[in-house]
């Protein structure tokens, strides 16, 4: 039974040091007609949980803890029993939303979660979010960046628990790395692969605020 990709698009706000944007969100779906993985639950719980169906949710996998990328994850959690996994880096940032509450596992560099016989692996990519993480699907040549990398360039660094050096280089030497044809799924937008965000980078002006 072949392992297939979903996207979902969510829309709803994003909210921190006293600002709010609306956003559409990508929610990654990995995963068989039996078993799934869902990767970031914002806004629409009710979307994320049709989408699924009654497959066995084995994880919630969150790439950081921004309103916007965690604000239905409980109410996912709960509807389908699955375990909530996030790097605790992002803790402080899960509190704004979920007071006094922890995510169900911790996220670690390294760590691998099996899903309808393939292996995802978590690739802790700090900047965007002290936490933030990206989710790499070596057997089907795809990474899931959230809002580390998007189609363009490196993620948004200036808001509160962000830092542009820092997310220049997780992306340099965890993400750049990988295979040149390695599809690029990010939190908002479209695709992009790591071969054209390698062009990108290249042209990067170092000394100016990510745009993203």
């Amino acid at each position: 039974m072949g392992i297939r990709i979903e996207n979902l698009v969510t829309s709803g706000t994003f909210s921190l040091d006293g600002g709010t944007w609306d956003v559409d969100n990508n929610v990654w779906i990995v995963g068989n007609d039996e078993e799934c993985i869902i990767i970031d639950s914002p806004h629409d719980a009710s979307a994320t949980i049709n989408q699924v169906g009654g497959r066995k949710v084995k994880a919630i996998l969150l790439t950081h803890a921004h309103n916007d990328h965690i604000g239905a994850a409980w109410e996912v959690a709960d509807a389908v029993g699955a375990p909530i996994y996030m790097h605790p880096g992002d803790q402080v940032l899960w509190e704004q939303v979920y007071p006094d509450s922890e995510p169900d596992r911790d996220l670690s560099d390294g760590d691998e979660l099996q899903v309808g016989g393939v292996t995802l692996q978590a690739i802790h990519t700090p900047g965007h979010s002290p936490g933030s993480t990206c989710f790499y699907l070596e057997s089907e040549g795809t990474v899931f960046t959230g809002d580390t990398l998007f189609n363009g360039g490196p993620g948004a660094t200036g808001r509160s628990y962000s830092d542009y050096p820092t997310i220049l280089t997780s992306i340099r030497e965890r993400l750049l790395t990988l295979p040149g044809d390695t599809v690029v799924r990010t939190g908002h937008g479209d695709n992009t692969t790591i071969a054209a965000e390698q062009e990108n980078f290249s042209r990067l002006d170092h000394s100016a605020p990510a745009k993203h």
